[in-house]
């Protein structure tokens, strides 16, 4: 067999294994954040988690990139740069900004994440290493491109708005949960996730990629239960929640 045989299954097993996330995390919500519960085994400081779980994202995609690519990656930087605009942010810069004192995560958050960090980074580093050629300059003109390069600067943009309402939030009152107003707040319990979902399908158009589809796939299979969970929380925290919000698309779901 060879590794591109291995990785068109490594596809379908992307495919496969969200479908199975997405059915799992409605009958089992992942505990961390709000859900932190005990019973889960060991745990660590909550920023110290998530640097540790998104720090392959980082790395995991650069590596299967370039050990699989001699020549020049041409405009796949430019992607390389999207991807790590996003991971940066998430890895070194979020987890300084969140008001988690004394807060702490089932170690078998960040170690479940690891394992998809590095099987995601791998499907893409390897895919823009091998498409390299094809992406040539005229691709930055191509519609897709430029669709996919806007939703993904667009998602990215609402969730930092979204997590810094959160983070204000919690400075205002650092004794517990507040309903977050402004922005897509007046309309849905979880822009944040709304806008991290539109980032990734932004790649999966930019890049015109099965495994970029695979992380939009997985990143709604993820975030579309957790939201759901999220609102839910709200209402049953809340009486006066707003009752016209949904959890994750506005007016829909």
């Amino acid at each position: 067999m060879t590794e591109k045989d291995l990785y068109d299954y490594l596809l379908i097993a992307g495919f496969v294994s969200a479908g199975v996330v997405f059915i799992s995390l409605f009958f089992v919500v992942a505990p961390y954040g709000r859900h932190t519960r005990a019973g889960w085994g060991p745990t660590l400081p909550n920023r110290l988690g998530w640097i540790i779980m998104e720090t392959p994202a980082v790395f995991s995609i650069l590596y299967f990139c370039l050990t699989a690519k001699s020549g020049s990656l041409g405009i796949v930087w430019i992607f390389l740069a999207l991807w790590q605009t996003h991971y940066v942010y998430r890895t070194y810069i979020f987890p300084f900004l969140l008001q988690s004192r004394g807060k702490r995560m089932p170690l078998m958050i960040p170690l479940s994440a690891i394992v998809f960090n590095v099987f995601n980074g791998y499907l893409n580093g390897r895919h823009l290493a091998w498409a390299a050629e094809t992406y040539s300059a005229e691709w930055l003109r191509d519609p897709r491109f430029i669709v996919g390069a806007a939703l993904f600067l667009a998602g990215f943009a609402i969730n930092i708005y979204s997590d810094q309402v959160l983070i204000r939030l919690r400075q205002k009152n650092d004794t517990g949960y507040s309903i977050p107003q402004g922005g897509l707040y007046r309309w849905i319990s979880c822009p944040n996730y709304f806008g991290e979902l539109i980032e990734w399908c932004g790649w999966a158009i930019l890049t015109w990629s099965v495994a970029g589809l695979v992380f939009a796939v997985w990143t709604a299979a993820n975030l579309a239960p957790r939201a759901i969970s999220n609102h839910r929380w709200y209402r049953e925290q809340f009486p006066d929640y707003p009752a016209s919000r949904k959890a994750l698309v506005p007016f829909l779901i």
